[in-house]
C-alpha cells in the first residue's frame, strides 16, 4: 500500500529528466536536516551544497557551459515539487535563485542566436555552475503588491541610490547576490526596474527577524536598503510603475507558478507518510485500512491529489506553448493576461487542495501525526504559506480571473 512510481511527476525533456533527477538525488539529504532547520528557524547550508553538486541549481545554465540546458517550465515545476517532497523551505528559497539564472541563460541565448558574444552572460553563468553564485530575490514589500514597488532608485551623478525595506528575502542568509524590483524614478518619471547586486554590497542589512508559523528552513528574513550606491547599468528598467505590461505579466508567472510546485509537493509527501503508514496501522487487531470510514478519507485525499496534480501539470504545459508561439508570434497584452490567469486558477486549486490533502493525511495518521516527531506536523504548517505566496494574494486571486474571464483587462 501507499504511494507507487507511477504517481510520480514525469518531466517532458530530457534536460527535465537530469532536472528532476537531481532533485530525486537531493530529497534524502533534505529529509534529514528538515527537522533541525524548523525547530531551530535556521537554514541548513548542507542542502544548497547538495543541490550545487547534484547540478540542480545550476539547471537553466546552457549545457555547453556545464549545466542542464533546461527550458521547459513544465519539468521546472515537476522538479521543483519533486525536491518539495524532501523539503519545502529549500524548494522556495532555490526556485527564487532558478528564476534569476533562466532569466539569465536567456541572455546568453539571445547573444548567441544573434552571433554576439556570449563571454559577458556567459561568466555568471560559469559562477553558478562552480557554485561562487546563489541568487535570493524578493518582490515582496509591506503595504503594496509586486506592482507598486516602493523600494526606490534614485538617479544621481555616478549611478542610482537605492533606499526600501523588502520582506520575505528567502535564502539571503546564505546567498551571495539579491536580485528584486525597484521604482526607478528619473527625468521621465517612475518606471518598473530590477537589479541583481552582491549580497554585501554597502547598505544591504539584513535585518535576521524570520520567525514564522511554516516554512521555517527558508531564510525568509526582511532586508533593509539604506542609500545603496549602484552603477548606472545595475538597474534595468522593465515597464511602468504600477501598471502590468507583457514583461511583468510572463515574469511574474514564470517565476510564482513553479513555486506552487513547491506546495504540491509538500501535500505529496504527506499523501505517501499517510498511505504508507496505513499498511501498518491496526485498531483492535484490525487494519485501519479496512475501516469503511479510512477508505472514505482516503478516497478524499485522492480526489484532491488526482485533481491538484492535473491541474498543475496542465498549467506547465500551458506555459510552455504560449513561450513557444510567443517565438513566432509577439504576444498581445491579452494573451498575457490570459496566461497569468492560468496560472492564477492553478494557484488558487493547487494551494487550497494541497492544504486539504495534508489536513486530510493528519486524519488519516491520527494522533501520532499531531507530535513534533512526525514530520506531519512539520507539513502541516509548511503547505499553509502557499496563498500568502504574490501575485496574487488569496483574497484577489478570484477577481483577477474573473476581470480576465469577462475580457476586463486590469491595468494595475
Amino acid at each position: 500500500m501507499g504511494a507507487t512510481s507511477s504517481d510520480e511527476l514525469a518531466p517532458l525533456t530530457a534536460a527535465g529528466e537530469q532536472f528532476v533527477d537531481a532533485a530525486r538525488q537531493s530529497v534524502p539529504v533534505l529529509r534529514d536536516n528538515a527537522e533541525a532547520a524548523d525547530r531551530d528557524g535556521v537554514m541548513n547550508p548542507e542542502n544548497f551544497e547538495t543541490l550545487v553538486r547534484t547540478g540542480f541549481s545550476s539547471a537553466f545554465v546552457p549545457a555547453s557551459l556545464g549545466g542542464f540546458g533546461l527550458q521547459s517550465v513544465h519539468d521546472w515545476l515537476v522538479g521543483i515539487a519533486t525536491l518539495a517532497t524532501g523539503d519545502g523551505s529549500t524548494a522556495i528559497a532555490i526556485n527564487m535563485h532558478l528564476g534569476v539564472t533562466r532569466g539569465m541563460a536567456d541572455a546568453w541565448y539571445q547573444a548567441e542566436r544573434a552571433g554576439r558574444s556570449t563571454d559577458r552572460p556567459a561568466a555568471p553563468l560559469r559562477a553558478v555552475v562552480d557554485g561562487k553564485m546563489l541568487i535570493c530575490a524578493t518582490a515582496t514589500e509591506r503595504g503594496t503588491d509586486n506592482l507598486h514597488p516602493m523600494t526606490t532608485a534614485t538617479r544621481t551623478e555616478t549611478g542610482w541610490r537605492i533606499n526600501g525595506h523588502k520582506m520575505f528575502v528567502t535564502m539571503s542568509p546564505i546567498a551571495t547576490h539579491l536580485a528584486m524590483n525597484l521604482r526607478m524614478q528619473d527625468d521621465e518619471g517612475d518606471h518598473l526596474a530590477t537589479t541583481m547586486l552582491p549580497i554585501d554590497t554597502a547598505g544591504i542589512e539584513p535585518q535576521n527577524d524570520w520567525d514564522a508559523l511554516g516554512m521555517r528552513g527558508s531564510g525568509s528574513q526582511s532586508v533593509k536598503l539604506n542609500d545603496v550606491e549602484v552603477a548606472p547599468s545595475a538597474v534595468r528598467r522593465l515597464g511602468p510603475w504600477g501598471r502590468w505590461s507583457i514583461g511583468s505579466l510572463v515574469s511574474r508567472t514564470l517565476g510564482n507558478l513553479t513555486l506552487v510546485g513547491a506546495f504540491f509537493g509538500i501535500a505529496q509527501h504527506a499523501r505517501a507518510i499517510a498511505l504508507d503508514a496505513a499498511a501498518n496501522q491496526k485498531r483492535l487487531g484490525e487494519s485501519v485500512a479496512d475501516s469503511p470510514g479510512f477508505q472514505q478519507t482516503a478516497g478524499e485525499l485522492e480526489i484532491e491529489y488526482r485533481r491538484c496534480r492535473a491541474t498543475l501539470l496542465q498549467a506547465g504545459r500551458d506555459v510552455d506553448d504560449w513561450l513557444n508561439a510567443a517565438k513566432s508570434t509577439p504576444p498581445t497584452i491579452e494573451s498575457a493576461h490570459q496566461l497569468m490567469q492560468s496560472y492564477q486558477a492553478a494557484k488558487w486549486t493547487v494551494n487550497r487542495g494541497a492544504i486539504a490533502i495534508v489536513d486530510q493525511a493528519l486524519d488519516l495518521a491520527g494522533g501520532g501525526g499531531f507530535m513534533t516527531a512526525n514530520p506531519l506536523s512539520r507539513l502541516y504548517r509548511d503547505v499553509r504559506a502557499g496563498p500568502f505566496m504574490q501575485p496574487h494574494a488569496a483574497t484577489d486571486i478570484r477577481r483577477y480571473v474573473g476581470q480576465v474571464a469577462l475580457e476586463k483587462y486590469p491595468e494595475a
